[in-house]
């Protein structure tokens, strides 16, 4: 039943003040580019949240960073290297009247 402990902490204290959902569309849609992606994202520190999900596009990521330049240098040089990848997405979080994910 209890999946596990959290601990919740401060993000812009942590060097994580600046959070993008995106959304990634993938050019194939076999297993293995899906398995390859998952696991690129899996050993990126950016990627807090990682879900396979249904509709226009394959992957809905949480990325936190320090800021927008962090942001853009894994938008480029992480999900930009990805073979598969051929559409991305960015939805700038602005603020968060409501996070209830560690409470």
């Amino acid at each position: 039943m209890i999946r596990g402990y959290r601990v919740v902490t401060n993000p812009e204290r942590m060097g994580r003040g600046f959070t993008a959902y995106v959304m990634v569309g993938l050019s194939s849609h076999t297993k293995a580019a899906q398995e390859g992606f998952e696991r690129a994202m899996a050993v990126a520190p950016e990627v807090v949240e990682c879900h396979n999900i249904a509709g226009a596009f394959e992957y809905l990521l949480r990325v936190e960073s320090a800021d927008l330049s962090e942001y853009k240098r894994f938008h480029t040089e992480v999900l930009g290297t990805q073979s598969h990848v051929n559409a991305i997405t960015s939805y700038i979080v602005m603020g968060s009247s409501k996070d209830e994910r560690a409470t």
